[in-house]
This record gives structure tokens, C-alpha cells and sequence, in this order.
């Protein structure tokens, strides 16, 4: 049974019009005013509305325009049903958003056919929309379904994902907070890193174009166990982990590749720890360098340009240390040092020491 509400302050013709539409089989309820019509409207969600215009407290036009800006009742089908006939009034009414306008004394067959119509039409609609919602619900299976190997799920991002730019320094997220998107680095590199109880930074991970990050809490309710930083400026584009999981749910053969993926990572971390535990400073140094310079995509020949203080933290030593390593490394001619900028001029030495 359609309910419908009655917005009319005449006692005798909302009675009235209450007691027609109840013998055409719809639920009525009443209000006296605009002001117990809005209230009404939200608490019983009613599937039409027909209301008055001059009436005290709230006038139909305000009524109207009330519902019209809430979500939850805007498309709540609205008949005006009026003495005032002028065609400046019927205008102002369609205007403001409703769906007919009639005059009083309104005949009772008229009433129903504009009652029926606004109702099938709002049916039609619905159902549109419901189909639209499975349409779009089936489109996003099928690509889902479609993506069977990392490469392809990078372009999904691509295609789906949104885009974001950081500026260097800046967080992308902190740890121990929770983040729901997984990401993809279309451009620039950053750093994942946890900090201890002295404020000290231990870099897990670099991570550049090309790379995802954030599949670490994936999982629903997972804080994140890192914080991870733009180290330039940087783009990246990310999704939902939520669309993430159901993406992995409808593709096993990707869902493997991602554990791999996720335990490559851990096990880099791992070998840094124990390189950190039992490596000598100058050990220690020059596989840091080499380690930065194959994530970061250098050539032997290219400038890397890192701070000393993200040196020293992937490699577990204090940074004064790591300066003087540098310096000796310099002497002995196999690295060019430059401000910020290092240059590799013996690659095999470098790599002799560790």
C-alpha cells in the first residue's frame, strides 16, 4: 500500500481529500501545517506528497524547498494543490522542483490520475536506477574478473584509480593510523619507514615509479605497522582496499602473485635487519648505496641524490658514521660525492666490500 502525505491546513478539505484517497486503497497521513508536514515527511518517508501553499507557520513553497535539499527525501514525488491559479504561481511551484501543480477545487478524477502517474513515474525511475546500480555492479565483476597478473592490475589503477600529488616531506600515511587505499606510484619515489621510542627513523623500504605500496594493510581493521613519505615530489594514484580485496577474491592466480610480492618485501626487511645486526659500518655503507642505487632505477653512472640522514637509516648506523665512510670511500676513488648527490666510480670495488 502507497502512503501519501497531506499537507493541508482547511480541516474540512484535508478530511476530505484524506478520505478519498483511503477509499482508492493508499495509506494517508496528515498534517495541519508545514512545519508538522516536514517533520512528518522525515519520519515517515512517505512515497508522495501533495500539499498547500498558503498556510500558517510554513508556507508549500518552503516545504518544498526543505525536502527538496534533504537527500533523504528529495525525490519524494511533490504535487502542489492550491487555490492560487495565477500562472506566476503554478510557474514558482515547477520551479522549485515539483512534480504538478493543481487548482482547488480539484475533481476527484484528476486528483487520482495525477496521484497514479507521479507514482509510476518515481516506480520507473526506481527501477532504472536499480538496473543502472546492477549495470555498473556487473561492470566492476567483469573487470575485476579480467585482471590475472600484477601488470593488469596496475592498469586498473590507472584507469580507475584516484591521482594524487605530494609534495616532498610530506606523509602520505602515519603509522599506527589507519589508511584505506592501497597504492601506485605513477611518478616520483617514496620512503616506508617506523620510528622507535627516541624519534629515530629506520627506512624499510624505497619505493619508486612503477612500485605499489600499502598492501600491508590491506586487511580490514589493520593499522598501518609503517608510515611511508614522499622523498620528491610525487604522484601516485591508489584505490580502495576494500576494492583491492574484492579484486583478489575474483583472481587466485593474482592473489599469489601479490603474496609473493608482499614476501619479497618482507624479505628485504629481514636482510636488512641482519645486515644492520652483524655488518661492519663500511659493509653496511656500501650496500646501502648499492641497494638505493637499484631501487631508485640509477644507472652506475647517475647522481643519487639522497639525504645522508635516509642513508644512515636504511643502513643502521649513525650518520656521522655513515659521513665518515663516505669520505673514506671518496678517497679511495670509489665514490664522487657532491653535496647531496653521490656518483658510483667503481661499482665492483663498492660491491668487493660487502
Amino acid at each position: 500500500m502507497k502512503k501519501i502525505l497531506l499537507i493541508e491546513d482547511d480541516t474540512t478539505l484535508r478530511e476530505t481529500t484524506a478520505e478519498i484517497l483511503e477509499l482508492e486503497s493508499y495509506e494517508v497521513v496528515t498534517a495541519a501545517n508545514g512545519e508538522k508536514g516536514v517533520e512528518l515527511a522525515k519520519l515517515v518517508m512517505p512515497d508522495l506528497i501533495i500539499c498547500d501553499i498558503m498556510m500558517p507557520e510554513m508556507d508549500g513553497y518552503r516545504v518544498l524547498e526543505i525536502l527538496s535539499s534533504n537527500p533523504k527525501t528529495q525525490r519524494i514525488p511533490f504535487i502542489f494543490m492550491s487555490a492560487k491559479t495565477e500562472m506566476a504561481e503554478v510557474r514558482k511551484g515547477m520551479d522549485l522542483g515539483a512534480d504538478d501543480y493543481l487548482t482547488k477545487p480539484v475533481n476527484e478524477e484528476l486528483l487520482i490520475s495525477a496521484i497514479e502517474s507521479r507514482l509510476a513515474k518515481a516506480e520507473l525511475l526506481k527501477e532504472r536506477e536499480n538496473e543502472a546500480q546492477k549495470e555498473e555492479i556487473n561492470k566492476d565483476e567483469n573487470n575485476y574478473n579480467n585482471i590475472n597478473s600484477i601488470d593488469e592490475l596496475k592498469n586498473y589503477f590507472c584507469d580507475y584509480g584516484t591521482t594524487k600529488v605530494y609534495e616532498k616531506g610530506e606523509l602520505i600515511y602515519r603509522e599506527g593510523q589507519f589508511c584505506n587505499n592501497v597504492f601506485l606510484i605513477y611518478k616520483g619515489n617514496v620512503k616506508s619507514f617506523r620510528t622507535d621510542e627516541f624519534g629515530k627513523e629506520l627506512i624499510l623500504n624505497i619505493f619508486k615509479d612503477d612500485d605499489f605500496f600499502g598492501f600491508s594493510i590491506a586487511s580490514d581493521n589493520m593499522p598501518n605497522y609503517e608510515a611511508v613519505m614522499s622523498m620528491g615530489k610525487t604522484e601516485v594514484v591508489y584505490i580502495a582496499k576494500n576494492t583491492l580485496i574484492k579484486i583478489l577474491e575474483a583472481n587466485h592466480v593474482l592473489y599469489l602473485q601479490i603474496l609473493k610480492f608482499i614476501n619479497e618485501n618482507l624479505t628485504e626487511v629481514k636482510e636488512q635487519l641482519m645486515q644492520m645486526a652483524y655488518s661492519s659500518i663500511r659493509r653496511k655503507t656500501a650496500k646501502t648505496i648499492i641497494k638505493f642505487a637499484n631501487k631508485m632505477a640509477y644507472k652506475p653512472t647517475d647522481n643519487i641524490n639522497i639525504s645522508r640522514r635516509d642513508l644512515a637509516s636504511v643502513a643502521g648506523v649513525a650518520t656521522e658514521s655513515l659521513i665518515r665512510t663516505l669520505t673514506n670511500f671518496k678517497k679511495d676513488g670509489i665514490l664522487e660525492i657532491e653535496g647531496r648527490n653521490i656518483r658510483i666510480l667503481d661499482l665492483k670495488k663498492l660491491e668487493a666490500i660487502y
